[in-house]
């Protein structure tokens, strides 16, 4: 209980350290449809005025679908942001950090017109007598002066599929919502991406980081959902485009498995990319203070969290450490970064950087950033390009706009070859990057 009230404590405090940041004037980007250079690269403001964008999608006659948290789907059309946000768009639950989030167009959109949209879904109110971690823990009901938010009910994340006619969202339905549900007042869950692999499957996240559960076997923690089997929580999924479960997914048939996972273990996953030459699935992940990662996905996988990780949690502990949210676990060496059986990331950072959004850059605009893996970065405000040798092992790392001072929360490669950023602020923007001349 000790370890829980640490948590929680920091979890307070992390609440109001964003409040504080929130408070802060958000350094201005170029006004819309100027640039301005940063070094090697120059930023142009496509849109700007939207309320925390999330992700973008490029339409085959060139406009874009934007996700704004807030649970609105807007369009850039001709260059332009449409007022309007499009009709049709699921009912999402807004609370916190959670609201609508991924989005992804069919590998046959043209023919099909389908959208694929993840977000945070209402669920049932909480177990009887089981009151908001909020209260069980004595929290306090306000921060800064302002509620804390919460309903009382529980949340999860939903996946939803419509058609796009050009205007509108039509025929909008779940077509999977996650067996993940928690409570809101304090739930963590904010990451959920989406990828078509080259097997035509969609690939979709479902984070688990360190807030208390309620119930299952894991009971300590909504982190120990990443490791329960019968949970959708901390898992990468393997679908159908109808959102049902290919027979060949590692888990089908085998009793206490959800059919629908690939891999378990993961925290927050908040970028997921097709690697452009072998195929694979690349994924990265949020940690607590330490330990983001970078993992290349195999099928039937454990990737660790939280028994094992690159650092520790909120309360201080090591993660996987004796007084840690995923408890005492015999194993590995003594830095807890290793365990038997468990997925070693390809790339991490310590202390934690916040990574959101990636993409390969495979385009010719930037001819000397070909191959290389392009990540955005929340916390320390930046773009990331990780550069491979031939073998595919990482050399280095180069750092973007660190003077921009914007929280980046997606990465895209364009149509067009220029790479595009969305800024996590309200009001955020769409940003296209190219090189200085």
């Amino acid at each position: 209980m000790t370890n829980l009230r640490a948590w929680l404590s920091a979890t307070v405090v992390v609440a109001l350290l964003m409040v504080g940041t929130a408070a802060q004037t958000v350094p201005s980007v170029p006004l819309v449809g100027q640039s301005a250079a940063y070094g090697a690269v120059t930023v142009t403001t496509v849109a700007d005025g939207l309320e925390h964008p999330w992700s973008l999608a490029f339409l085959p006659d060139g406009n874009m679908l934007v996700t704004e948290r807030a649970g609105r789907l807007r369009v850039i059309r001709n260059g332009v942001l449409d007022p309007t946000p499009i009709a049709g768009a699921p009912d999402v639950h807004v609370v916190r950090i959670m609201g609508l989030m991924d989005i992804a167009l069919h590998p046959r959109f043209s023919q099909n017109g389908f959208v694929y949209l993840t977000y945070a879904k209402l669920g049932p109110p909480l177990p009887p007598g089981e009151a908001p971690m909020a209260t069980r823990f004595h929290l306090p009901y306000s921060i800064g002066g302002r509620p804390l938010p919460g309903t009382g009910m529980q949340t999860t994340v939903a996946l939803a599929r419509g058609r796009w006619n050009g205007r509108i969202l039509t025929d909008v339905r779940d077509i999977l919502v996650a067996d993940d549900y928690q409570d809101d007042s304090l739930t963590q869950t904010a990451a959920s991406r989406l990828v078509f692999g080259p097997d035509g499957m969609l690939y979709m996240g479902d984070g688990a980081p360190n807030a208390p559960a309620y119930s299952g076997p894991y009971t300590r923690t909504q982190g120990g959902r990443a490791q329960d089997p019968s949970s959708h929580g901390g898992k990468i999924l393997r679908l159908r485009d109808d959102g049902t479960v290919p027979p060949d997914n590692p888990f089908v048939g085998r009793k206490g498995y959800k059919p629908e996972i690939l891999t378990l273990g993961h925290r927050n996953p908040l970028g997921l990319a097709v690697h452009p030459q072998t195929g694979a699935i690349w994924e990265h992940e949020n940690g607590p203070q330490d330990g983001d990662e970078v993992n290349i996905l195999k099928a039937g996988a454990n990737y660790g969290w939280p028994l094992v990780g690159m650092g520790r949690d909120y309360a201080g502990d090591y993660i996987g450490g004796p007084g840690s949210i995923g408890g005492p676990v015999a194993r590995r060496d003594a830095s807890n970064m290793y365990m038997p059986g468990m997925e070693q990331p390809v790339i991490f950072w310590t202390p934690a950087v916040a990574p959101s959004g990636m993409a390969f850059y495979t385009g010719d605009r930037f001819p000397q950033w070909k191959g290389s893996l392009l990540i955005g970065v929340l916390k320390y405000r930046r773009l990331e390009r990780h550069v491979f040798n031939d073998k595919g092992w990482i050399v280095r790392r180069e750092y973007y706009l660190e003077d921009l001072k914007q929280r980046i929360r997606d990465v895209r490669q364009g149509p067009d070859g220029l790479v595009y950023l969305l800024t996590d602020h309200s009001p955020g923007a769409v940003l296209r990057l190219e090189p200085t001349r």
